[in-house]
């Protein structure tokens, strides 16, 4: 039944229009997915928390967040036995090294896992868990068609793009976010697919999700010009705060990796985030209706429900509550993912700079100086982090343009993106997402060159038809390989399988044809070490720098220190040359 579904596909549906119709597929389930996720998680949230006291701290606080990652961890390692965390990471990782295949369970196990961490309280967002959901989608109905790696990987933008566009109801910041996040190739076989992806999953995600669910907020006080200085201002410290983001969770991460049991960690990590979250309660869940509150003017409500509830009538006790949340947040967030939670970033990100925006906007206002909008701030604040902390200043830009439902707001976001990103990539040439995998050779980039030696598989170039002989051999061994051999390097290998070195049919030549000194001539004296030897781990990158300089044509690989083959530098060519046509190919 499927080989006649295919071959009638085949004849009836051009290549082209079927990933057309395959890219408003995707965005509609992804319309779907988000709307369930995000419902799912506020009526959980809603039960958890609806009869709390505004004026008194609850201490159930203490509880929900290490229920949330107890139950992620035993759904994550008994039930899918699988680690799921860093969801949009392991989509890189996917793309670059799986040729874009993403295992089945993903289509539904991060709805399941996010609604457990973040219904409970973890501090994280829902966004990654949605993104890496319609990822999941759309490699898996790639696969079911029998779709080649580039359209697979089309697709999976068009998940992550559809995505995006759901939850914020944001087309061209889906759009956008696709190409900076998962480094698509900006063409028009691929620029159309995505926005019909982007424009299925907002309409759907409009029609299911209602107009209590939407993150949008009509711009109020206009823009002006004189605030320029202080959005630059602005755009320089949230590209710093997004430094401190991105080292302190790889710190948090490198600190909770020492702790081997993973139910202990759950523990460790549910405990303080429960008490961060009972001293600072606009650290549960996503934070987004505390980003309501900064932008719409009740700054004064994050500090209900906390210890610090008399702090709400002054203006400076206020910007230091928020001040310490925020410096607080980043400890939640990652010790949230670090010990077993599964969300994402893009919500902690705009937690993060509305609340620098908002702070900044205050002291501005209290100097006398200068009155400044603190809704305007807010907003901007948000696209400074997005920039600074993902390195996508232009999904940063749209994206908050898109909720603004205008672009009043269009220079000064520019401005403190830019600044933003600039400050951040300076010191931190890695994005949150990309730094691990950059470490493990595995990140796929805008440069097309690094793009193709990423997708190639040193183990698959290896070549193993060269014969080998033993140290402790004479030249007369020798020569009976070589006559033997169509190749002209002959690996010297020990008993034990270890590369002792080579010999060249050069090497030999003045006295291969001498009989009488084949039997006082061993092979020891002749070989030589190798400019450079080549591990089997090695990415591809690397290997082409060591070909280079060295300036050899062949150089041996290593498996665990045991020789595997060669690689000659003509393969490794005709192999580049193949994927580069396929990569680039419309």
């Amino acid at each position: 039944m499927l080989r006649k579904l295919l071959i009638w596909r085949l004849k009836n549906i051009p290549h082209k229009r079927f990933v057309l119709i395959l890219s408003v597929t995707v965005g509609v389930l992804c319309g779907i997915s988000s709307a369930i996720l995000k419902s799912v998680v506020s009526f959980v949230q809603f039960l958890l928390t609806w009869n709390f006291s505004v004026e008194y701290a609850n201490y159930m606080y203490l509880a929900y967040p290490f229920i949330g990652v107890l139950l992620t961890v035993l759904f994550t390692r008994n039930i899918l036995k699988e680690n799921i965390a860093q969801g949009i990471s392991r989509i890189l990782f996917a793309i670059s090294k799986k040729k874009s295949q993403l295992g089945q369970k993903k289509t539904w196990s991060y709805l399941v896992a996010s609604t457990l961490t973040v219904g409970f309280g973890g501090s994280v967002g829902l966004e990654a868990p949605i993104v890496s959901t319609g990822a999941a989608i759309a490699s898996n109905l790639g696969r079911f068609f029998h779709l080649n790696f580039k359209t697979k990987t089309l697709l999976i933008g068009c998940g992550a793009a559809g995505a995006i566009a759901a939850i914020f109801n944001a087309p061209i910041a889906g759009t956008i976010f696709a190409m900076e996040i998962l480094m698509l190739d900006l063409t028009m076989a691929s620029l159309i697919p995505l926005l019909l992806a982007s424009i299925s999953g907002a309409l759907v995600g409009q029609l299911l999700h209602g107009e209590s669910m939407h993150f949008s907020f009509p711009i109020q006080d206009t823009f002006e010009a004189s605030d320029v200085p202080f959005y630059v201002i602005l755009g320089l410290v949230t590209g710093f705060i997004s430094i401190y983001f991105t080292r302190s969770h790889a710190w948090t991460e490198n600190l909770f990796d020492k702790v081997k049991n993973p139910y202990v960690k759950a523990l460790a990590g549910g405990v303080l985030v429960g008490l961060l979250i009972f001293l600072f309660p606009p650290l549960f869940g996503d934070g987004y209706e505390t980003i309501k509150a900064l932008a719409t003017g009740g700054s004064s409500t994050i500090v209900n429900s906390s210890p610090f509830y008399f702090m709400n009538n002054s203006v400076g006790s206020i910007v230091l509550f928020m001040f310490v949340t925020m410096i607080f947040k980043t400890l939640a967030t990652s010790t949230t993912i670090a010990t077993g939670g599964v969300g994402g970033f893009f919500a902690p990100a705009l937690f993060l700079g509305s609340m620098m925006g908002n702070i900044l906007a205050k002291l501005i206002n209290m100097t006398g100086w200068k009155q400044v909008s603190e809704m305007n701030f807010t907003l901007v604040g948000m696209a400074g982090f997005i920039a600074g902390v993902q390195y996508a200043p232009l999904t940063a830009i749209f994206l908050i343009a898109e909720i603004t439902s205008g672009y009043e707001l269009f220079l000064p976001l520019m401005i403190t993106a830019a600044s933003s990103f600039m400050i951040a990539r300076h010191f931190e040439p890695h994005s949150i997402y990309t730094k691990g995998l950059h470490k493990r050779g595995a990140l796929i980039t805008h440069d097309k060159d690094k793009a193709v030696l990423t997708l190639m598989k040193l183990d698959k170039l290896i070549e193993k038809d060269l014969c080998s002989i033993e140290p402790d051999k004479n030249l007369g061994d020798l020569v009976k390989i070589v006559s033997q051999s169509k190749r002209n390097i002959y690996p010297v290998v020990n008993n034990r399988g270890v590369l002792e070195g080579i010999v060249s049919l050069d090497d030999i030549r003045e006295i291969m044809f001498e009989p009488d000194r084949y039997e006082e001539v061993s092979v020891e004296e002749l070989m030589h070490l190798p400019e450079a030897t080549l591990a089997c781990s090695e990415n591809m990158d690397d290997v082409m720098k060591k070909f280079r300089s060295t300036g050899a044509w062949n150089l041996p690989v290593l498996k665990e220190g045991k020789y595997e083959g060669f690689m000659s530098k003509s393969k490794l060519f005709s192999a580049y040359r193949q994927m580069l046509l396929q990569f680039s190919q419309e």
